[in-house]
């Protein structure tokens, strides 16, 4: 992901304009020394899945049901502190909400045809069952004596 400004990619030719994401910025816990009680590092991005125009409808859609349990009123969102660096972090929000995305716009897996056995294979299956069936009756503790 190259610079942070212009329209977020998701697949193909879609794109989310920048005017519909929101940034927040708030201090982040974990590394950082005394450089993170004094930075906005941790970031949070939300993005109205519900409110876009920018996703063609039977994608808006397909998010919406798959994203349900994610979504606050209808708004999704990003948190990203991992970085000391608050435009790395920026850029693993995008990253991330991008891949979110794209997976809940993909379209569903072709069902799968269930495939016949052949015949040939079946009776050669049950013929090595009765041929290790006969093996262990073979077996017989009273044929020792």
């Amino acid at each position: 992901m190259g610079g942070m400004s212009g329209p977020l990619l998701i697949r193909g030719s879609v794109s989310i304009p920048e005017a519909e994401l929101m940034w927040r910025f708030s201090r982040s816990s974990g590394p950082g020394g005394q450089h993170v009680n004094t930075s906005d590092t941790q970031v949070e991005l939300r993005f109205d899945l519900a409110a876009t125009e920018s996703l063609p409808p039977v994608w808006k859609q397909r998010a919406l049901e798959r994203l349900a349990g994610r979504l606050t009123g209808g708004v999704l969102t990003i948190r990203a502190s991992e970085h000391r660096s608050q435009w790395r972090n920026r850029e693993t929000a995008a990253v991330r909400l991008a891949a979110l995305l794209a997976e809940a716009t993909a379209p569903p897996p072709r069902p799968r045809r269930p495939t016949k056995i052949p015949r040939g294979i079946n009776e050669r299956r049950l013929r090595t069952k009765k041929q290790r069936g006969e093996t262990k009756r073979g077996r017989n503790p009273g044929a020792w004596d």
